[in-house]
């Protein structure tokens, strides 16, 4: 009988072979072992609804944000497909050239788009980051190692396998998506040290302390998806309505997302008016304040905040609201307490917005739109393997493109250097 390390160096080595088929693999076949995949789940989708009813039943002790994340009923099977779907349909990101020139000796210089190679994809309770993140890999010239989380084990498995019979279907290698079998913590352990060279990035998504044990033990590159602190700042320059809809939205659309607002500044000036009625339209759907004083004093029903508070990810009905004088204020909050995520601005005053929009540094700025479009889908990328908060390589939603890296292709006439 094999061993845990055994059978995840086997793995690796899998992994590493089917990546020489799969990066050379021409653009039509991917498309169509994508678009059999997205048949798959949507011919399967009783059989995963059934194995995620298996899951829910096991997390009774989740909270309710925590278990929308969860939950896959025939809308989000079915979109999941669709994304899968929507990724077919983009431009093959491999191949593509990104620069070209020629230089004095007469060698002619491209700088050529090429996969990565092997991605292992480590991931906490969404089971549809299995469909999303394999289906990128794949169109990307990559092949992906997951490994979900406990909570999530049954769903995965399920979709793993709807992928796998899509691959196989069209003549594909089933090992360009594998799915790592067991919910042993040492698996990841043994995936961050690089299955014996066979990984050459990381991508954990998921809660702050599986990001800090990646980042903490990986031996190989690391693209790490943070929490998203995400902030709605109302300017005094704010269209009420539009203020009162874009607070609501991002905040309550889903709390469970990594785009959902978690903290609200509202301009003084604009407090007792269009900031009660900010407030109280959050506290009509459901949402619980904790506001500073001057919060408090025009909204009682808050609950007081803390420092704490300011920095929190609640994935919950809860937001943290504080008063500020002016955009800088705004701004100098937002990078004290923020995660480098999604901040977003709310205001008619296009100069105030600019500033806004080029005195944060974090992956996603807005201008009038709810942070809830922190989301590969909504850039138009089909879907995402996450949302890069660091400042190499990839931030922001991390789609195909970002899953590339490059080489130099040089031509020449026979020259040879003097």
């Amino acid at each position: 009988m094999s061993t845990l390390r055994e059978d995840m160096l086997a793995i690796g080595a899998a992994a590493r072979e089917a990546a020489r088929h799969v990066r050379e693999m021409p653009t039509a076949l991917k498309n169509e072992a994508l678009r059999a995949i997205a048949d798959e789940l949507r011919a399967r989708a009783t059989i995963i609804q059934a194995a995620n009813d298996r899951d829910l039943e096991a997390a009774c002790d989740l909270s309710p944000a925590l278990r929308d994340r969860l939950t896959l009923n025939w809308e989000r099977v079915d979109a999941m497909a669709r994304g899968v779907e929507a990724i077919a349909a983009l431009p093959d990101p491999v191949g593509r050239e990104l620069a070209r020139w020629t230089v004095p000796s007469g060698l002619d210089i491209a700088r050529v788009a090429t996969p990565i190679g092997v991605i292992g994809m480590i991931y906490e309770s969404r089971p549809n980051v299995t469909a999303d993140a394999g289906a990128l890999c794949l169109k990307s010239g990559n092949v992906c190692i997951l490994r979900g989380g406990s909570d999530s084990i049954h769903s995965a498995a399920a979709i793993h396998e709807a992928m796998r019979a899509g691959q196989l279907a069209v003549g594909l290698p089933g090992d360009a998506i594998i799915q790592v079998p067991t919910t042993d913590r040492a698996a990841v352990g043994m995936m961050l040290e690089g299955l014996g060279g066979a990984i050459d990035l990381i991508i954990p998504r998921g809660g702050k302390s599986l990001v800090k044990r990646v980042q903490d033990e990986a031996r190989v590159p690391v693209l790490a998806h943070l929490e998203g602190v995400c902030h709605v700042y109302i300017h005094t320059d704010a269209d009420p309505d539009m203020a009162r809809a874009i607070a609501v939205n991002a905040k309550m659309r889903r709390t469970s997302v990594c785009g959902a607002a978690e903290t609200l500044l509202i301009d003084r000036e604009i407090l007792a008016y269009t900031g009660v009625d900010i407030l109280s339209a959050l506290d009509a759907a459901g949402c619980a304040v904790r506001g500073d004083a001057e919060i408090r004093e025009v909204f009682p029903k808050a609950a007081a905040a803390n420092d704490s508070d300011w920095s929190v990810e609640y994935l919950d009905a809860v937001i943290a609201a504080k008063a500020v004088d002016d955009v800088e204020e705004a701004i100098a909050h937002i990078e004290r307490y923020g995660s480098h995520h999604t901040e977003c601005i709310v205001t008619n005053d296009k100069e105030t917005a600019e500033r806004f929009l080029t005195g944060l540094d974090s992956a996603i700025v807005l201008w009038n739109a709810s942070t809830q479009f922190a989301d590969g889908a909504e850039f138009g990328m089909g879907a995402e393997i996450g949302i890069g908060t660091g400042k190499l390589h990839a931030r922001g939603p991390v789609g195909v493109e970002q899953l590339t890296t490059f080489k130099y292709v040089v031509r020449g006439t026979g020259q040879i250097r003097p």
